[in-house]
């Protein structure tokens, strides 16, 4: 659903003003090979913090 509302978004952008939407169809994939390696690095943080909760509530999920 949200690459259909993204491709009608262009598309009326294109309609509207094509140079901006060539610039914005050739500039995305660059920006999101930059912001690639942030997306990684929340992804390991976000399962180290997970990974910390677990191994110190363990002990209180055996005596339950």
């Amino acid at each position: 659903m949200r690459t259909l509302i993204a491709l009608i978004l262009w598309c009326m952008l294109f309609v509207l003003c094509w140079p901006i939407a060539l610039v914005v169809l050739f500039l995305f994939p660059l920006f999101w090979l930059l912001l690639l390696p942030f997306r990684i690095l929340g992804f390991t943080l976000e399962l180290g913090f997970k990974l910390v909760g677990a191994i110190l509530l363990f002990p209180f999920r055996v005596f339950q």
